[in-house]
């Protein structure tokens, strides 16, 4: 398909990033030649300078040709305009865009036809929801929820102490006493899809599948020591920390948010009345202990500087906070902390970039197109929910008798409010929805591709 991509910032080098290496015909805009050169150094794509929201640079761009614009520059405004100029020039554009002013949130919907929106999505308030996930279940590094919520795929670090540390997966069962499925296993810089005899060793980061109501016993029986959250430390209060702090208050969580800027502490404080809203620097030391940096049970860094946010959750780490969770705006950047104890890691462009890519396989396939999609592994692996139909080869069979192509694991089985952790007597029904995870630089765009 031919996409336009208006905005090279984080997320918009996110987006060229995926769907360049899913063989889309990409051509970028923004208004600064620099950033654009970066990005035709990096992919195979045209770009073109100016105005995002000029028709005379749409048309440069191509848009009467296009089938699809994605409008991720950093002015909502912007975005809007852009989406509603081109689609003036081209009624049958698909046009989606990025909306982060949580005043803007709910009209960009009801105002959808008026603004010519496809859709809309907002990387902060979606990294917020990650982040509150996250805190539920203090044990795991990562989550990623499928089947409305009912299946999950969690993150779990493999340390010396571990129960699970030199033990092969065959073994798994014996210890955590309930069935999961380890389906990745990023072991240094390389994602590794393992059989039952591979060995876990210390460092290995596993991705386990689970039903969600199992999570709790898994975390027990790998002795994984866990805390309720009550009181939420948040450095920086830009907008995702508006959006996390609007949830934490709802649940009556002791927040603290400490912003250097004071006209912005004003507005947090207004906004949320029970919430401590500290104005200070968050690099001052003295400050962090002064509001007892220590009794926290969760420290949250969201500034909008990676380095900061890493030196921060590191303080963390060492006056012994119990659960850190960082922002990352470069997805590059995960791939290099390492064994770095900054605690889990969030990129909103790439949960907003799952999102896009999905409806731009839907626009392919029209049907059959994967209903969830989760980066995992530092993105060297996809887990994809798919839904069954009367078209889905081999219903009633059993996975035993199935050949799936290389690198490609069913992990789930959902039926109706059941899961299934599946074996080879297991056979899924039209109606089921099943969990895939492709690895490598395989695409999965519907069901049927997965059959060798």
């Amino acid at each position: 398909m031919k996409i336009l991509i208006a905005g090279y910032g984080q997320v918009g080098e996110t987006l060229a990033k995926e769907l360049s290496a899913e063989g889309h015909d990409l051509t970028l805009m923004d208004a600064d030649s620099e950033v654009l050169k970066v990005g035709m150094d990096r992919y195979d794509v045209m770009a073109v300078q100016g105005n995002c929201a000029s028709m005379k640079a749409l048309d440069r761009a191509g848009v009467k040709n296009a089938d699809l614009l994605i409008a991720c520059t950093g002015s909502d405004e912007l975005n809007l305009l852009c989406c509603v100029t081109a689609h003036a020039v081209n009624p049958h554009l698909h046009t989606i865009a990025r909306i982060r002013n949580p005043e803007y949130t709910e009209q960009a919907y009801h105002m959808r036809d008026a603004f010519a929106l496809s859709m809309a999505f907002n990387p902060e308030h979606q990294a917020a929801e990650e982040i509150g996930r996250l805190l539920k279940f203090p044990g795991f590094r990562k989550r990623d929820s499928f089947a409305k919520g009912r299946v999950q795929i969690v993150e779990i670090r493999i340390d010396a102490d571990s129960k699970l540390c030199n033990v092969p997966l065959s073994g798994l069962y014996g210890i955590v006493k309930c069935r999961v499925l380890v389906c990745t296993v990023l072991r240094g810089e390389k994602a590794i899809m393992p059989a039952g005899n591979f060995m876990l060793q210390e460092g290995d980061r596993i991705f386990v599948t689970a039903p969600t109501d199992t999570l709790a016993t898994l975390l027990k029986n790998l002795g994984i020591v866990t805390h309720k959250v009550r009181r939420v430390m948040i450095a920086g209060g830009g907008t995702m920390a508006y959006y996390l702090a609007e949830a934490l208050c709802e649940s009556r969580m002791d927040v603290t948010v400490i912003e250097k800027d004071e006209e912005r502490c004003v507005e947090l404080a207004s906004a949320f009345p029970k919430a401590s809203i500290i104005h200070g620097d968050v690099k001052d030391r003295s400050l962090l202990e002064s509001e007892n940096i220590s009794s926290a049970d969760a420290l949250v860094t969201l500034t909008g500087f990676d380095e900061l946010n890493m030196l921060i959750s590191l303080y963390g780490h060492r006056k012994e906070v119990p659960q850190i969770i960082t922002r990352l705006d470069n997805a590059e950047i995960s791939g290099i902390t390492g064994d770095m104890p900054i605690g889990s890691m969030i990129c909103e462009g790439q949960l907003c970039c799952n999102q896009i890519v999905r409806y731009v396989r839907a626009m392919q396939n029209q049907t059959g197109a994967a209903v969830t999609i989760h980066s995992i592994a530092d993105g060297q692996a996809e887990a994809m929910e798919f839904l069954v139909d009367e078209s889905t080869l081999h219903c009633g069979e059993p996975l035993k008798k199935l050949k799936l192509k290389e690198n490609i694991l069913l992990v789930c089985i959902s039926r109706g409010t059941q899961t299934e952790i599946p074996n080879g007597d297991s056979v899924f029904h039209p109606g089921d929805s099943v969990i895939v995870v492709a690895g490598g630089d395989r695409v999965v765009l519907q069901l049927n591709d997965i059959f060798a």
